[in-house]
């Protein structure tokens, strides 16, 4: 049963796409047999040299406010440059403290170490084994 159910809506929607395609002609593109003058044509789409020099001198200048804004750009760029070498100059002088700390709190447990086993060693046993 449900294979009829397919088959009769595929043939619907066949049906329905042909009668669209029929009715709607806005795809379709008009056949002129006769060309339009080609000399207009290449009027329309074409301007003269200077026209077309003058376009291009208008639009390559820039107006002031341009200029303001790159110039207010590159005063942000450095000012950001700036504020990034100050900040890893600071993050390096920090990990050099930290590492520094960490040394000298390293040799003070270590020498408080060495102080107590020599404190408890009684002399029983060979001293390499508090070593290891």
């Amino acid at each position: 049963m449900s294979w009829t159910r397919v088959a009769v809506l595929s043939l619907l929607t066949t049906l329905l796409i042909l009668t669209i395609s029929i009715v709607v002609e806005s795809a379709a593109v008009r056949d002129d047999s006769k060309a339009a003058d080609p000399k207009g044509a290449a009027r329309q789409v074409f301007m003269p040299e200077s026209d077309a020099s003058n376009f291009f001198k208008r639009r390559s200048r820039r107006s002031v406010r341009y200029y303001e804004h790159q110039a207010e750009q590159r005063v942000r760029m450095s000012h950001n440059e700036q504020r990034r070498e100050h900040n890893e100059e600071q993050r390096n002088e920090y990990e050099n403290y930290v590492e520094e700390e960490r040394d000298e709190q390293n040799e003070r447990s270590r020498e408080t170490n060495e102080q107590l086993r020599e404190y408890h060693y009684d002399g029983l046993y060979p001293r390499h084994y508090w070593f290891h």
